[in-house]
């Protein structure tokens, strides 16, 4: 037999939280909030001005979620529409807040060169697509495993602009696949795939002038 499409595997698997929910189940929901929402603070983080806009953005979606679970036709996974709510609402709370740029405008950002994409395993990977192909020979692990490397790197994440910043806290930080960030962010997969890109080689480069930066032991 063959195996179930992707989005037939997630409503199934979705199913029996689906219906708790529907049900008013407080368990669940305190469970599933409680596995999604640092996740969902990060990436509103990055559409609003402060740490308590983006508090306030996920409790707004947490409400939206529950007022239209009924609604939830199983389309794509559960949490892949929370957070296209999630999007929405920051996007709207970053139009109120002057911050916001249109997700399909930012494929077209800054045209700096990006690193060599042989840097990079190919899409074709069995296990990791489009991740580094290796470390430059003067980025010891101890400096990448680094306390200070590790918040370089969340810095230069957050400096990225905002649609490569949504898609890569999707993609690297909480492990989605292509499928779900498209249909999360209502991207192309051309488009993710560019805003992935350009999001790594920024961050990318970013920790290889900071790993240089730093003498040697």
């Amino acid at each position: 037999m063959p195996a179930a499409a992707p989005d037939l595997q997630a409503h199934l698997h979705d199913l029996p939280l689906v219906e708790a929910l529907r049900a008013g189940d407080e368990r669940a929901f305190l469970g599933l909030v409680g596995r999604l929402h640092a996740g969902m603070v990060r990436f509103a983080r990055g559409f609003v001005n402060t740490d308590a806009a983006a508090e306030d953005v996920v409790q707004d979606t947490w409400a939206a979620v529950l007022e239209g679970i009924d609604g939830f036709e199983g389309r794509s996974a559960l949490r892949s529409w929370i957070f296209g709510i999630l999007a929405n609402l920051a996007r709207t709370r970053a139009t109120r807040d002057q911050r916001a740029v249109p997700l399909s405008a930012l494929q077209r950002d800054e045209c700096e060169p990006a690193v060599d994409p042989s840097d990079f395993l190919p899409a074709s990977h069995p296990r990791w697509g489009g991740h580094w192909a290796k470390y430059p020979e003067a980025w010891p692990e101890a400096q990448l495993l680094s306390q200070e490397t590790l918040a370089h790197v969340w810095a230069a994440i957050d400096r990225l602009p905002q649609g490569q910043r949504a898609v890569i806290q999707l993609r690297d930080v909480e492990g989605w696949s292509s499928e779900e960030v498209r249909k999360a962010l209502s991207v192309s997969e051309v488009n993710q795939r560019v805003l992935l890109h350009r999001a790594r080689s920024r961050v990318r480069r970013e920790i290889a002038r900071h790993v240089e930066r730093r003498p040697k032991p």
